[in-house]
């Protein structure tokens, strides 16, 4: 035992138990505040906000969206591999200049063949290809709004070559949008020199850029994207997502300062090491030097603060948000390490708090499971509209996991260390995260802090009571 009779116990504190103390400000509006961060070892983003790896979370929706808000979004392991790897492509094929891999299809295939393939890559027309990548022509939705028989072959269908457009797969954006506009077309295939199909761009990209400047991109163009991995079928599935063209593999594991989670950071960064491996959860310095030196590109930091979470109740173990996020950034500042505060985030002010501290981005859950772009389950009653959210140690995420034939199975058999309730359903994840960004920059605003590694330096809290806070919070005017 490390703490006798004779020693004090050392105080932890959570969000609740401090403010920021205002400082000497010159910035004339809070909107000039840069939020741009490192989200780990070699990917930033536009702000310091990814959406947790929950079933009732992130799936290929919501990481879309949050890319194109400049933060980013960890797809769920609760699926299997190759549904996981596919959202990772749906993700990845969302938007893009220049889309290296066009979706294909054989002369031979039926209209029914092409629906399908279109429904499952969310595409609105596939090029036809022979088997050895020579373009016959173009199936798009123009071909097949009035058709009704599905047997019916692609070929007799499709546009043919001799009345398609395409261009050279050198061309430049503004040539390429100069023929989508004197054509009318939305779909211009790229082909090299020997005449094969080698990419394709599409006026939707187009637009889509345009209404999302700040959008977190790969080098290539494409929407970054996360996804998370067990430690059963760690090094299996993260084969998949990878060549599904992830950017990151998240370790989802609730105790991160284990040798399983050590030993795993160490698999996967010899086997993909172009991949940012985020590892955790840890509370702890000791955690998260641990996992750093094992290899971990950046840090997830949370043991029990989530609002779906009882892990200390349950188990009695974690340490409060805000000193976990404290003491592990200082540790993982040595290795120029990021760290990624994951869970209890209520509102933009424990946002801004948690990035003070340290943290270089924030993981929430709650606040987005209420969104139309998350895949829990949305429902009416009384007359009004809610979501299911609940956390992946909640007894009902086990019982579906042993249905699922998960390798993680076995979790059925303990005591749940999460729950799950409704949360009320609150519109746009884009509208929920401006107000939390919003809230954020106002925050570092009364700090003085310009952008976030200033926001480190000037940050200064201050102890507060349980009154404290009751006058923080907005009182009736009622006497």
């Amino acid at each position: 035992m490390k703490n006798t009779t004779n020693e004090p116990f050392r105080l932890a504190l959570s969000y609740d138990d401090v403010l920021l103390v205002p400082h000497y400000s010159d910035i004339p509006s809070r909107k000039l505040i840069d939020l741009s961060t490192m989200f780990s070892r070699r990917i930033k983003l536009n702000v310091p906000v990814v959406s947790a790896n929950m079933d009732t979370v992130t799936g290929a929706e919501m990481a879309i969206h949050m890319a194109r808000e400049g933060g980013m979004g960890i797809i769920h392991r609760f699926q299997s591999a190759e549904e996981e790897a596919n959202e990772v492509r749906r993700v990845k094929r969302a938007e893009s200049l220049f889309i290296h891999d066009p979706i294909t299809i054989r002369k031979e295939a039926t209209l029914r063949d092409a629906l399908d393939l279109m429904a499952k890559n969310h595409v609105t027309g596939v090029i036809v290809c022979s088997p050895e990548r020579d373009i016959l022509g173009i199936l798009t939705a123009r071909d097949i709004r009035f058709k009704t028989d599905l047997s019916v072959s692609v070929m007799k269908l499709m546009t043919p070559k001799e009345k398609m457009i395409t261009a050279n797969r050198d061309i430049g954006n503004i040539e390429a949008l100069e023929i989508l506009d004197k054509h009318k077309i939305e779909k211009l295939p790229l082909v090299d020199k020997n005449g094969k199909l080698s990419g394709l761009i599409t006026a939707s990209d187009y637009k889509k850029t345009k209404e999302s400047p700040h959008a977190s991109k790969d080098k290539r163009g494409h929407l970054l994207v996360g996804a998370a991995i067990g430690v059963k079928d760690g090094m299996e599935r993260a084969e998949l997502l990878v060549a599904a063209g992830v950017d990151a593999l998240v370790i989802d594991i609730a105790h991160g300062h284990h040798n399983t989670c050590i030993d795993l950071v160490k698999k996967l960064k010899k086997k993909f090491p172009s991949i940012d491996i985020v590892a955790g959860n840890v509370a702890t310095a000791e955690g998260t030097i641990d996992l750093i030196r094992a290899g971990a590109d950046a840090i997830k930091i949370g043991i029990g603060p989530g609002a779906a979470c009882s892990t200390r109740i349950v188990a009695g173990s974690g340490v409060p948000q805000l000193t976990a996020v404290l003491e592990c950034a200082k540790a993982a500042n040595k290795f120029k390490i990021p760290i990624i505060a994951d869970g209890g985030i209520k509102n933009s002010g424990d946002l801004a708090k948690a990035i003070a501290a340290g943290a270089g981005t924030v993981m929430i859950g709650n606040l987005f499971s209420g969104s139309k772009e998350s895949p829990g389950e949305y429902y009416i009653e009384g007359g009004e509209a809610f979501k299911i959210y609940r956390g992946l140690a909640s007894r009902d995420a086990s019982i579906d996991m042993v249905l699922r034939g998960d390798k993680d199975s076995d979790r059925q058999d303990r005591t749940p260390e999460g729950i799950g309730y409704r949360v009320t359903f609150k519109g746009e994840v884009r509208k929920i995260l401006q107000g939390l960004l919003d809230g954020l920059q106002s925050g570092m605003s009364y700090t003085g802090a310009r952008n976030i590694k200033e926001f480190w330096k000037k940050a200064e809290f201050v102890r507060i009571t349980g009154e404290g806070m009751n006058e923080s919070r907005p009182r009736s005017h009622q006497v």
